[in-house]
């Protein structure tokens, strides 16, 4: 029996629905989904599995021009997605022309990588605004083996989707065990299972100033024992966090605790905690400590 594996690298400006793509391809909720931009800061992989085929998934952060050192590092993650595809998956939403970087544009025209467009959120307008934009996709990328309409949230062509990206995949070796979901760890799926919890509760700059550190985790039979330390830019930012009497951070780590037992199948013990560190977002060395 022949095996196929390959990656397919998923492309585009932020909250055009990349991550709600990447979990609905592989079946899985792996990848944060928010409707605030920048929600996705690392690159993420999601792989599907089955006998004969092994198709790794990589989200990644939408593109913007950024503004401090931790941007450029999301940025950094989009580079490294346009060298390294077997597959490109560039996603846009219908009616959005606008798009943040034209050197990835010009990546992309550029290369010989087989290249799929999806114009995402077709549900949100009619079919003269949906034909407009298949046109225009169709002239920016002459080369796209498709450009193919979708609705993620209504689960319009997903499978149509697929089986175009299935056919794309070349013959190879399983690059992962077939049991493998990510390659990222579990201290990474709690840390962005509890950044979901805060991109949804708080507004304004206090999901940007995050970030979440794991202490520890430690796995028991029948429940998994975790601390987490919720690190923000200003004193300000802390007693916002936290809430008054602490309501706030009780609920960040009720919501997060539901979401953890769902992912891991165990009872969650779930400690959180908030800590001050000014400008870690311009800091090389704290963003290579935190993966950026």
């Amino acid at each position: 029996m022949t095996h196929h594996s390959g990656f397919v690298n998923i492309i585009g400006n932020p909250n055009v629905g990349k991550s709600s793509l990447l979990n609905a391809l592989i079946g899985e909720k792996l990848a944060i989904i928010n409707p605030k931009a920048q929600t996705t800061r690392h690159r993420i992989f999601g792989i599907y599995n089955d006998a004969e085929y092994q198709i790794v998934f990589s989200d990644t952060p939408g593109v913007i021009k950024p503004a401090y050192k931790m941007q450029e590092s999301m940025m950094g993650f989009v580079k490294e997605a346009l060298v390294d595809a077997d597959v490109f998956l560039f996603m846009a939403e219908l009616g959005d022309r606008d798009f943040k970087d034209e050197r990835v544009i010009e990546k992309l025209q550029a290369s010989d990588t087989p290249l799929i467009v999806a114009i995402n959120k077709i549900d949100t307008g009619d079919q003269e605004l949906l034909d407009s934009d298949m046109a225009y996709w169709s002239e920016m990328f002459p080369k796209a083996k498709k450009v193919f309409p979708l609705s993620v949230t209504e689960k319009f062509n997903i499978p149509e989707l697929f089986r175009i990206i299935q056919a794309l995949i070349p013959e190879g070796p399983e690059w992962y065990p077939k049991d493998q979901l990510t390659d990222k760890n579990e201290r990474f799926i709690v840390s962005e299972i509890i950044r979901e919890k805060i991109l949804t509760l708080y507004k304004q700059e206090i999901p940007y100033s995050v970030q979440i550190e794991v202490e520890g985790f430690q796995e028991q039979e029948d429940i998994i024992r975790i601390r987490a330390i919720i690190i923000v830019a200003r004193d300000t930012q802390k007693s916002i966090i936290i809430g008054k009497g602490g309501s706030m951070i009780k609920r960040v780590g009720t919501d997060a605790r539901k979401d953890m037992e769902r992912f891991f199948g165990k009872k969650i013990f779930l400690e959180t905690f908030v800590k001050v560190d000014k400008d870690w977002r311009d800091d090389d060395r704290k963003l290579r400590k935190y993966g950026y």
